[in-house]
């Protein structure tokens, strides 16, 4: 388990933000027939960017940086109107933001569980704490536009690439990789199991419901649900 203070150069955390008020902002520009104004706009980009940090201070009990240091703020919120007035150009490339999805999951995920290793966190509790942080921000866009909560949908596999990607940097950090090596492993695992998902159709069973047979003779209840 790692013992060395948790320290991530301001700059990682910045350019995790921005890619993240990018990606939100891109998807909400998106949603064109629910009419969101620029407010909005801006609202899911710093829900996307700076739900995953919040949530993990708030698991890991930590004072939440989002809102302790400007940057962050400033930063996010730049990014989705940057990401607001691209949109026109970027309308075609829905592929974009599932890259800058797969890349935001895959820096916050390494971001938090690399956070509750070094706070003497248990391998596994670290894990969930590097999944919450991946698809933190995800959950509260999703939330907040009344969608289906993206990681519970058939075909995402949100969950289990965050999951891959912080179990790889929990390993590695257990065998002594410098934690700035095991952190871009991170990011590169859970962007590539999340890319293959979309791309490859990969997915798990399908939940059905159970058909109940029906009664041969309408007055035997006895048979229906």
């Amino acid at each position: 388990m790692s013992t060395t203070p948790f320290q991530v150069a301001l700059w990682i955390e910045l350019l995790a933000a921005g890619l993240g008020g990018l990606q939100g902002a891109l998807f909400a520009a998106g949603e064109r027939h629910r009419r969101i104004d620029v407010l909005g706009v801006v609202v899911i980009g710093l829900a996307v960017s700076l739900g995953g940090s919040l949530l993990r201070d708030i698991v890991l009990d930590q004072r939440p940086v989002v809102i302790w240091q400007n940057w962050y703020l400033v930063v996010a919120a730049g990014s989705a109107i940057l990401g607001m007035l691209l949109y026109p150009l970027l309308a075609r490339a829905d592929w974009l933001i599932t890259v800058l999805d797969a890349l935001v999951m895959g820096v916050f995920g390494a971001i938090g569980a690399s956070k509750a290793l070094s706070l003497g966190v248990s391998e596994a509790g670290a894990l969930v704490v590097g999944v919450i942080a991946a698809i933190g921000g995800g959950m509260l866009r999703d939330v907040i536009l009344n969608l289906p909560i993206s990681f519970l949908q058939v075909g995402t596999l949100y969950a289990v690439a965050a999951g891959a990607g912080a179990g790889m940097l929990i390993v590695l950090d257990r065998f002594g990789v410098p934690i700035m090596v095991a952190g871009l492993v991170c990011v590169a695992v859970t962007a590539a199991v999340r890319l293959a998902a979309v791309f490859f159709g990969w997915s798990f069973p399908e939940q059905r419901p159970v058909r109940r047979r029906r009664p041969k003779d309408p007055s035997d209840a006895s048979l229906l649900p």
